[in-house]
């Protein structure tokens, strides 16, 4: 047997090293690559499992609009499951915001369920009067906004139309068209993302750590401990009332001179000696209604008795069923919006509306607070009942993963619910605080 040189074998062995430390790189790096394709697929399982949980909020919630006791109101947020509900192994909650907030107070916490659309200036409608009162609203950007959904070209005073659009570093052209989104702001001259978002970077009505920290962090904030959530907050471009009621019957028309439609419609709901009195109060004919609620306070009826009718009548004409204002979800700065409430009286209509039914609203309650004139200026621009919803939904797959959020607006208008519009929200984050997700990772913690 011969040996090798022992000069050679010392070679030999770090040859055999060298090799063993290659194969075992390779072996390393085939495991690292693996274990990351695996970990991607897993978090694309949560996100598809995040999203099919979404879906199925969706259907849940169509199903729960389609189907409530009591048409046209929000639906209780204790009638349906809208926090942290379980979908296999992923979950959903519904970010909502609260009815009784005032102005000036901000939630320390989110609220879960649907969002009224109703309760928002539409912006195809609202006049640049009522424009103005919004928060962080000049006079010369509501009147932008009026030219940039207007037909015409002619600028309105301190206005924009095309002469201003086309002198911009990269120009366009002014819309001269009803907006299609409230997103659409951004384009109106004038507008910036802290007049459209405020302080609320991840738009879920709670004032975060990073929205009260000053230029610590985005967004701009002053740190003042109260939220400022900007236009986006008390806009929409998708409220109006149907013409039909509920079983597709056309809605008696108050501004019409069609006494008789009137007089049957009282006599089916209440009855016949109620009708001819009420009928006999408003004189014949009994037309020049402007709006329900100057029905109602002409008419001496009881709150009981317009609870009856209200969804059977309107009081049609160019746009008055688009834009209408829900009076008892719209948050204080809207209502402060609408000619005869004002600043003045419109944290008293949220106050005094806090103790009404909500399985049975109506608009009567208001005459409680506004005075005759008031209410009558004021009656144009207010419904009690609603037909878009929004659903703003948050998702995530199991072990919490694969964060998905979505934006719903269901109308229920129509003969059938549909989906009027849906918007990814998931760039805009975590909108759930951070209480939440840290009792989920202990929760999570404490299961493995």
């Amino acid at each position: 047997m011969i040996l090798a040189p022992p000069s050679n074998r010392g070679s030999v062995l770090i040859v055999v090293l060298w090799v063993t430390f290659g194969l075992v790189s390779m072996a390393l790096y085939f495991a690292h690559t693996t274990s990351l394709n695996l970990r991607t697929a897993d978090n694309r399982v949560a996100a598809s499992s995040a999203q099919l949980a979404i879906d199925g909020a969706v259907r849940y919630l169509t199903n729960i609009l389609a189907t409530a006791e009591t048409p046209g109101a929000l639906p209780d947020p204790i009638t349906y499951r809208s926090d942290g509900a379980p979908v296999g192994d992923a979950t959903f909650w519904i970010v909502g915001r609260s009815l009784t907030t005032s102005s000036g107070s901000t939630p320390t916490t989110p609220v879960f369920g649907l969002t009224d659309e109703t309760s928002r200036i539409n912006l195809n409608t609202a006049t640049a009067e009522m424009l103005q009162w919004l928060p962080r609203m000049t006079p010369q950007l509501a009147a932008a906004i009026v030219d940039w959904r207007d037909s015409d070209s002619t600028a309105s005073e301190g206005g924009a139309e095309d002469d201003l659009y086309l002198r911009l570093p990269m120009p366009y052209r002014c819309k001269n068209s009803p907006f299609e989104s409230v997103e659409e702001l951004r384009l109106v001259y004038g507008m910036t993302s802290e007049i459209l978002y405020g302080e609320d970077s991840n738009l879920n009505g709670v004032l975060d750590p990073n929205e009260n920290d000053g230029d610590e962090s985005p967004p701009a904030d002053n740190r003042d401990g109260r939220l400022d959530p900007g236009l986006i907050e008390y806009t929409t471009v998708w409220s109006y009332q149907p013409t039909t009621t509920g079983d597709g019957s056309n809605r008696v028309d108050l501004a019409s001179n069609d006494n008789q439609a009137l007089a049957t419609l009282l006599q089916e709901k209440l009855s016949t000696d109620r009708a001819n009195a009420i009928l006999r109060q408003l004189g014949n004919p009994a037309t020049g209604f402007r709006s329900v609620l100057e029905f109602y306070i002409r008419s001496q009826m009881t709150a009981a008795e317009l609870a009856l009718i209200e969804t059977n009548v309107m009081v049609a004409g160019t746009n008055s069923l688009a834009g209408l204002i829900n009076v008892n979800t719209a948050p204080e700065p809207v209502l402060a919006c609408i000619p005869g409430i004002g600043t003045e009286r419109a944290p008293s209509l949220v106050a005094r509306r806090a103790s009404n039914d909500p399985r049975t609203p109506s608009i009567a309650w208001v005459t409680e607070i506004l005075d005759t004139e008031q209410a009558i200026e004021a009656g144009p621009y207010l419904t009690g009942h609603s037909y878009q919803f929004t659903a703003d939904i948050v998702g995530v797959g199991h072990h919490d993963r694969g964060f998905r959020r979505s934006r719903y607006v269901c109308d229920l208008a129509g003969a059938t619910p549909r989906i009027a519009a849906r918007r990814d929200l998931t760039d805009r984050g975590w909108p759930l605080g951070a209480p939440l997700r840290a009792q989920r990772l202990l929760a999570l913690q404490n299961r493995r």
